[in-house]
C-alpha cells in the first residue's frame, strides 16, 4: 500500500513537473516573437518618421505632384495605424494581415514617389534628398532583418506549441492559436533591396 502511494505521488510529481516545463517553454517562447515584434516595431517607426521628412524635402521641387505627395502621406499614416494596433496584439492574425496590406501600400506609395522624383534631376542631387533616401534604405534593410527574425521566433512557438504532448496542453494555458506570421503583401518585392539612384 506505501509503495503503490509512493509510485502514485512520483507519477503526480512527474506529470505535474513536465506541465510546468511545457508551460514555461511557452511563456519564453511568446515572450521571444513579442521582442522580435518590437524590433520590427522600432524600424518601422523609424520608416515612418523619415517619410514625411521625405515628402517635406520633395515639396519644393514637385509642387504640381501634390497628389503623389499626399498618397504617400496618407499611406504612411495608415501603415502608422496599423503598426499602432499590430504592437497591441502580436502574433494576431488580424493585426498581422492589417500592417502587411498597410506596408504594402506604403511600399507601393514610396515606389511611385521615386518614379516621380526620377524626372527632377535637382531634386536627386540635394544633399538632404540624399541623405533621407540613404537613411530610408538602411532602415528597409533593417525591417527586412527584423521581419525575419520575428518570423522565425513565430515559427518556432507555432511548432513547439503544435508538437506532442505541448498541443494537449496549450489551450489549457492561454496559448491555443498559432502566432501569425508578418508577410507584406508584396513580399517578392521586398526581398529585394530597395533601389535608390540619385
Amino acid at each position: 500500500m506505501l509503495l503503490t502511494l509512493i509510485i502514485i505521488v512520483a507519477i503526480i510529481a512527474v506529470i505535474t513537473f513536465y506541465v510546468i516545463g511545457v508551460y514555461n517553454r511557452l511563456v519564453s517562447l511568446k515572450n521571444r516573437f513579442e521582442n522580435a515584434f518590437a524590433q520590427i516595431e522600432v524600424q518601422l517607426k523609424r520608416r515612418h518618421d523619415l517619410i514625411p521628412n521625405l515628402v517635406e524635402t520633395a515639396k519644393g521641387y514637385l509642387s504640381h505632384e501634390r497628389e503623389t505627395l499626399q498618397s504617400v502621406i496618407e499611406a504612411r499614416n495608415t501603415a502608422a495605424a496599423g503598426l499602432k494596433a499590430a504592437a497591441a496584439n502580436p502574433g494576431s492574425a488580424k493585426a498581422m494581415a492589417d500592417l502587411g496590406g498597410a506596408e504594402g501600400a506604403l511600399t507601393q506609395a514610396m515606389g511611385r514617389l521615386n518614379v516621380v522624383m526620377e524626372a527632377y534631376p535637382d531634386l536627386k542631387a540635394s544633399q538632404n534628398m540624399q541623405q533621407l533616401s540613404e537613411e530610408l534604405t538602411s532602415t528597409e534593410n533593417k525591417v527586412a532583418f527584423a521581419r525575419q527574425s520575428y518570423n522565425d521566433a513565430v515559427m518556432q512557438y507555432n511548432t513547439y506549441r503544435q508538437s506532442f504532448p505541448p498541443v494537449a496542453v496549450a489551450g489549457m494555458f492561454g496559448h491555443g492559436q498559432d502566432a501569425s506570421l508578418l508577410e507584406f503583401e508584396d513580399s517578392a518585392q521586398i526581398q529585394v533591396a530597395p533601389k535608390v539612384s540619385f
